[in-house]
């Protein structure tokens, strides 16, 4: 298939050596090393760690305002599924969230919580990290469904453990301190992305400030926060009614935050992708398709698909007939030549990955049998369109 790589306004590829989720925690870590008053860690121990688990080290992109330069302490709370665009819409009506620093950074892609959050605590693009979607081949044909840390359907292939399909320590092996809801306590996913930190978990709302306020006591200078009813609401409800009572509550959550915070800290938040509405029901691929497709992976809007031997031109020209007014169509190696998951792919990554893309442009989804829930999705994300890969990064400085 000979189409070219123009990119149409809605495919972004990640600036993954820029302005990207990747160089959040570096840019925190480097901050704080460098802060006068007890460094966390050494500069110098922090180029070891990064280096060590492949990231830029030395020469990596602060994101961070400067008014956070010199701080003794950071909140890092991340929002899950809060793009920047929702969030600039709506900011009159967001008093805390709104006298914050405004800045934006981009998502991964696929624009995915198990791919996102996983680049956030490792600063490793999904190319590196290997947690390359929802849900991701393993050995030869099985899917892994990678929040759940299990398999599609019966099968005989064993779900890895989190520390062999994801090797790289979190947060470079600093240990810094987590909050997070308790139900996530000891999940695959949770030991893929937070394993060997140091964890206070919450039950109850309140208890997320709380917590926070006990570990500003305790001086602790990197507090990692994670929230996830945004995404929840937005998946059930829609960017409507209900996702904005959700963002008033967390705007709440932000200045209990703020009034938490100890003298020369700073509050940054971020998310780990944005949210489009999806009102029509999934496409359902031709059947003239499926008869040459073995599986499926992926997410709805960023549907890999997995093929018989040779099949792969004859099936992306088809898709690209049936559905190329509706997603950018990619061969593997189109796009492993345009870097979308990352600069680098690991061999044993690649593997991973489908034979041909679907990755929406418009506002659909594409079907999967497999990849259902428990209702039906009306926001979704996973593609690479402004709404999706456009996350906010917020900060307040005391």
């Amino acid at each position: 298939m000979d189409k070219g790589y123009a990119l149409p306004d809605d495919f972004i590829v990640p600036d993954y050596q820029g302005r990207c989720v990747t160089n959040i925690v570096p840019s925190i870590y480097f901050t704080l090393a460098k802060s006068s008053s007890s460094p966390a860690t050494s500069v110098l121990k922090l180029e070891e760690a990064m280096k060590r688990e492949g990231a830029e080290g030395k020469g990596f992109y602060s994101v961070l305002p400067s008014e956070v330069d010199g701080v003794d302490s950071v909140v890092l709370l991340v929002l899950d599924g809060l793009g920047f665009r929702q969030l600039q819409q709506r900011l009159e009506r967001l008093p805390n969230l709104a006298s914050m620093t405004q800045g934006m950074v981009h998502s991964v892609a696929p624009t995915t919580t198990a791919c996102a959050l996983t680049s956030l605590t490792t600063g490793l693009p999904p190319s590196k990290h290997g947690l390359v979607g929802y849900r991701m081949r393993i050995g030869s044909a099985a899917i892994m469904n990678t929040l759940k840390w299990a398999t599609d359907r019966d099968c005989s292939v064993k779900v890895p453990e989190p520390k062999v399909l994801q090797p790289h320590e979190p947060f470079f092996g600093l240990r810094p301190m987590v909050v997070t809801k308790a139900i996530f306590d000891n999940t695959g996913f949770t030991k893929a992305h937070l394993r060997n930190v140091r964890t206070r978990y919450w039950r109850t709302l309140s208890g997320i400030s709380s917590a926070v306020t006990d570990l500003q006591r305790d001086k602790e200078r990197f507090i990692y926060l994670y929230y996830e009813g945004l995404d929840t609401t937005a998946h059930e409800f829609g960017l409507g009614a209900h996702y904005d009572l959700e963002l008033e509550f967390i705007d709440y959550l932000v200045g209990n935050l703020k009034r938490t915070l100890s003298r020369n800290s700073a509050l940054v938040i971020t998310a780990d992708h944005g949210q489009v509405e999806v009102l029509d029901p999934p496409v359902h691929l031709q059947s003239d398709i499926l008869s040459k497709v073995l599986y499926q992976s992926g997410e709805g809007r960023f549907r890999w698909l997995h093929l018989k031997v040779g099949m792969t031109d004859e099936v992306a020209n088809l898709c690209e007939k049936y559905y190329g007014d509706q997603c950018k169509v990619l061969t593997r190696e189109e796009l492993l030549d345009m870097h979308v998951l990352g600069p680098t792919m690991q061999p044993e990554v690649a593997l991973r990955l489908g034979d041909v893309a679907l990755v929406a442009t418009q506002k659909v989804a594409f079907y999967d049998p497999f990849d259902t829930g428990p209702f039906e999705l009306v926001s979704r994300h996973g593609a690479l369109t402004a709404d999706e890969i456009e996350v906010p990064l917020l900060s307040y400085v005391t």
